[in-house]
């Protein structure tokens, strides 16, 4: 195998790594934005739930405060009841209170179901805040580990990109360009057997030409349907000449 080609083949094998590095950096900032969405969400629920209990509770204290007017008005019709000397306004007081009572009866009604609300609401409350807290804790933990991994995969970017430099410098300029014009585009796949004499890219089979150049391995060659880089080694069976004859 050509020098060049060995060095080439390094140089992809560098390039390839460096492309699936860049790729996990690049869909970090995704995975980082679904890991706080789940924390935000958690956050959310916590304070939909915290929100709920504390609207019982208000309503609750509402309720109160009117079954307290209610009752002191209660007290207050009482009184002029007893004081009045007239038969009918002390019907009409009576009728005032009995109203009145209606209606505290209803809204201690009310209270006992909110007694009940505010009893389911705090269980979910304390459960959901206790679900957020681990959710918390959980994706904390998997933002700090994800940015470890992030600095981790940074580094062996850097190291790998300094030996792809230095394994660069050692090409000459007219292969390497050749090269990385074939790696932007075609992708990692670059440079590739001949084996049976077919491109090991394309999958198209090589002129005959092309393919004793590859095997002489004197010069590099490329593939004339794909232009990827072409090498050839002895577990590479030619069978190029047997078929083309068994098609003729």
């Amino acid at each position: 195998m050509l020098p060049v080609i060995e060095k080439l083949l390094i140089l992809q094998d560098r390039d390839r790594r460096l492309l699936r590095l860049r790729a996990e950096l690049a869909h970090l900032p995704h995975q980082r934005q679904l890991i706080a969405g789940r924390a935000a969400k958690a956050l959310a629920d916590a304070d939909v739930a915290k929100k709920t209990l504390q609207q019982a509770e208000s309503d609750r204290k509402k309720l109160e405060l009117e079954v307290d007017t209610i009752k002191d008005r209660i007290g207050k019709l009482r009184t002029q009841q007893n004081d009045t000397r007239s038969n009918d306004q002390y019907k009409a007081f009576q009728h005032q209170v009995e109203t009145c009572e209606k209606e505290v009866s209803r809204l201690e009604d009310l209270q006992l179901d909110l007694m009940e609300k505010i009893e389911s609401a705090g269980k979910i409350s304390a459960e959901v805040a206790k679900a957020s807290a681990a959710t918390k804790a959980e994706t904390d933990k998997q933002l700090k580990d994800l940015t470890v991994r992030e600095e981790n995969l940074k580094s062996e970017a850097d190291k790998i990109g300094e030996d792809r430099e230095g394994i660069a410098d050692e090409i000459d300029e007219t292969t390497l360009g050749k090269y990385e014009r074939v790696l932007k585009t075609r992708g990692d796949n670059a440079v590739v057997g001949v084996a049976k004499g077919i491109c090991g890219g394309c999958h198209v089979r090589l002129p005959h030409q092309s393919f004793i150049s590859a095997k002489a391995q004197s010069e590099v060659v490329t593939c004339t349907n794909c232009g990827r880089l072409l090498y050839f080694t002895s577990d590479m069976e030619y069978v190029h000449d047997d078929e083309s004859r068994r098609s003729s």
